[in-house]
């Protein structure tokens, strides 16, 4: 028997590629770019937006017979013992490739973000606790994990990281992005994506681009960046991951700038993504945002219309499910309406990475080979590692923490005693569960209660909730403020349940007017800290919350991103003093709670000043994180006057030494002070850090590799230029504390820089 050139794995993927396509019919073409989501509610509360009202009724029997490019969360849809979960998807796929004329299978596709969304899998911190950990190489590692769990029950593309960059906080989605800065989002995202490939799984760049951009933080509204915001803090972190991570997908925005929509823009996703920074995989709807180029923004009257916009943009995938590139897109090719040449373009991207991943291969099988077990104690381990580093103490000025081990300790809080009080809103706990309220959890994660008991075995612990998270019953103050009142310590143990549109207090379509903490929790504190009982406060949330009402009145604050699984414990090892804390701020916590949504890249009128009554300054920087050691920076070089060119280098260097009684991790951070530029720029911006770990007494030396180019920023002709004149580089401890300063020169005429540009700058640890 003739194998078909197509099937020939001695051919380039390209070559196998056209020769497939050559025999496909429009319908068979048609039907890689879409995916099918088997057992997506129609009624109720959905896990995508206005899922209900966009998801749409196909035969599956009849559907297969013409190929099928996706299939849509076969995992994390339902609750699904893993195990029988990928027999039954190897089923889906026999059945895939017998009903079709070329036997090509679908590509699997799930929610990695906080682990794999799924039943009885790992729940890793969130993304925002990655940025507080300031640890790429360890981030690499979890997403490597994550990688190895999709592939081994069949799965092909992760729908993650989100790379974002936080302009509000109050928008809902904050605990999906890394931070409010472009370069610890681009370096902490690109190192997701390198883990995640790693295994072999497709990672998927979201949202592109502006989603986090939105008016007034509400999701899915218009953004109204202007083109510098746009072009030096937006896409940052796309360029870090896909020259650095090698990302193979990109998903489009649900947004619209400047009136027109991400998925309809062909300036976004085929002129910058494609021809400008040589993207070559394939580009995937947002959950139904080909169909809402049709009903939310109106730019389409059909959904052949839609499709039509959409394929011409650039978009090769619509997902979730069929909606408008199945029987609407093939009558307006038939009609003329659509080129058929953009099914092949898009088709074409699709197949070659089939090819790539092997579908196209006759000895493809979609039988697991390996032991399934997606909460390994390997996992878990990684988990309480990333969690541990991700904790930030934020204050302890008299030195309360550690606690003693033989403290009476009262815990108070609605997120004490809660184990969903540790996860996100893509942790499946959280995004599915809650719609299955008889299904047990299916992994162990300990509360701070729980974790703080165990921790502290001689100390005496009592518990009372005190208020709900976001309900306004204060019924429970009277006996939280007793049981205060008999113990040495309060640790009230605070912040969010994440939810979906509307049914937490964080996550997607969780947006928020201000930021004082959910419900009557301010006032719970408020009662706690009225007893002359000295109060840690522990924020177990995912946003920053306005904390100066109580600067000064607290006994120490401790913030953790919901953590994860292992959060618990994490957080409780604080307290008792056998987890030195290293977390450091991914964002910017607000001294009050309206009127200044902000994130610290402020050019000058963007900070206090005389010319408003509004003080946006925060309580707690970004990059601000205590510890219970003492570090101490020391022999500095790069204090005296320097010069290089648009093209040069200058090092700058310190040795950081660990002065304390133990072990611990200081994060040195490299920001860039650009006193005068053609445009206003951030006062101050982040293009360097290193976490170091030392022992007691151990010493390192770091140094920063500054190049020119890390100086570029968007002119006014939209070029991104290197700008000669002077520059301030400041080795610091938080964006707002400065440790040591290097002035610079930096000569010649104005150099436009490419999309070859230096992105990172590198460092050495001596």
């Amino acid at each position: 028997m003739t194998t078909a050139p197509w099937r020939d794995p001695a051919l380039t993927a390209s070559a196998r590629v056209d020769d497939l396509i050559s025999r496909m019919t429009l319908e068979e073409k048609t039907a890689q770019l879409y995916g099918v989501w088997v057992g997506a509610s129609t009624d109720g509360d959905g896990v995508a937006p206005l899922q209900r009202e966009m998801t749409a009724d196909y035969d599956w029997a009849e559907l297969i017979t013409r190929g099928l490019g996706q299939l849509t969360r076969p995992f994390g849809t339902a609750p699904v013992d893993p195990a029988l979960g990928a027999q039954a998807l190897a089923r889906a796929q026999r059945r895939i490739t017998e009903a079709g004329r070329f036997g090509i299978p679908a590509l699997a596709h799930e929610e990695c973000l906080a682990g794999f969304t799924t039943w009885q899998a790992t729940a890793y911190p969130v993304p925002l606790a990655w940025g507080a950990s300031w640890d790429p190489g360890l981030v690499e590692e979890m997403a490597g994990a994550i990688g190895r769990d999709l592939r081994a029950v069949g799965v092909h593309q992760g729908l993650a990281p989100v790379l974002d960059v936080v302009r509000d906080p109050r928008w809902g989605r904050v605990e999906e992005t890394i931070g409010e800065d472009p370069y610890l989002v681009g370096t902490i995202g690109a190192a997701y994506v390198r883990g995640l490939e790693s295994a072999g799984i497709v990672a998927t760049l979201k949202h592109f681009a502006g989603y986090a951009s939105s008016a007034g933080a509400r999701n899915l509204a218009p953004v109204r960046a202007g083109v510098r915001e746009f072009a030096d803090i937006t896409l940052p972190p796309f360029e870090f991951a896909l020259r650095e991570g090698g990302a193979r997908s990109v998903m489009a925005a649900y947004t619209d700038t400047d009136g027109v929509p991400a998925s309809a823009d062909p300036g976004l996703l085929t002129e910058l993504l494609r021809e400008e920074w040589g993207f070559t995989g394939t580009v995937v709807a947002d959950y139904f945002g080909v169909g809402f180029l049709q009903t939310q923004h109106r730019i389409a009257g059909t959904e052949a219309g839609a499709a039509h916009a959409a394929l011409a943009a650039g978009l090769d995938v619509e997902l979730p499910t069929l909606k408008c590139y199945g029987t609407p897109l093939i009558e307006a090719v038939r009609a003329g309406e659509v080129p058929e040449s953009l099914i092949d373009r898009a088709a074409r991207r699709v197949l070659l990475q089939k090819c790539e991943l092997g579908l196209l291969d006759e000895d493809w099988s979609p039988e697991p080979t390996e032991r399934i077990d997606l909460d390994s104690t390997t996992n878990r381990a990684l988990a309480r590692r990333l969690a541990e580093e991700s904790v930030v103490l934020l204050d302890n000025p008299d030195g309360l923490l550690p606690l003693a081990p033989d403290t009476r300790i009262a815990v108070v809080g609605p997120r004490a005693a809660d184990a969903l009080a540790m996860l996100g809103c893509y942790s499946f706990p959280s995004h599915v569960l809650t719609h299955h309220p008889d299904i047990p959890t299916g992994i162990e994660i300990p509360t701070v209660l729980q974790a703080l008991r165990t921790e502290l075995p001689d100390a005496k612990v009592t518990f009372t909730e005190g208020c709900g998270v976001d309900d306004p019953d204060t019924g429970g103050f009277e006996e939280a403020v007793a049981r205060t009142a008999e113990a040495d310590v309060c640790v009230a143990v605070l912040g969010d349940r994440a939810g979906l549109f509307g049914r937490g207090t964080s996550g997607e379509g969780c947006d928020v007017t201000d930021l004082r903490l959910p419900g009557v929790q301010g006032e719970l504190l408020d009662s706690l800290v009225a007893t002359g009982v000295p109060v840690v406060l522990i924020l177990l949330t995912g946003r920053p919350y306005a904390l100066g009402r109580w600067d000064g009145r607290l006994g120490a604050v401790v913030q953790a991103f919901f953590p994860g699984e292992e959060g618990g414990p994490a957080v409780a090892g604080v307290l008792s003093g056998r987890v030195n804390p290293s977390g450091r701020l991914p964002v910017s916590v607000p001294r009050v709670p309206g009127g200044q949504p902000w994130t610290y890249l402020q050019p000058p009128l963007g900070l206090a000043g005389e010319v408003s009554n509004l003080d946006p300054t925060p309580l707690y920087a970004f990059g601000h994180g205590r510890s219970y050691t003492e570090f101490v920076w020391e022999e500095f070089t790069g204090a005296a006057p320097a010069e290089i060119g648009t093209d040069g280098t200058y090092d700058v260097s310190l040795t950081v030494r660990n002065a304390g009684g133990r072990a611990g991790a200081e994060v040195v951070q490299l920001y860039l002070h650009d006193p005068v530029a053609s445009v206003t720029r951030p006062d101050v911006r982040l293009i360097g850090y290193q976490r170091l770990e030392l022992e007691p007494g151990e010493s390192r030396r770091v140094t920063f590799r500054f190049h020119a180019e890390l100086s570029a920023f968007t002119d006014r002709k939209g070029r991104r230029v290197v700008e000669p004149g002077d520059l301030e580089l400041r080795l610091s401890a938080s964006s707002a504390e400065v440790r040591h300063t290097a002035p610079l020169r930096v000569t010649g005429a104005v150099c436009e820089v490419g999309t070859d540009r230096r992105l990172r700058c590198e460092t050495e640890v001596s």
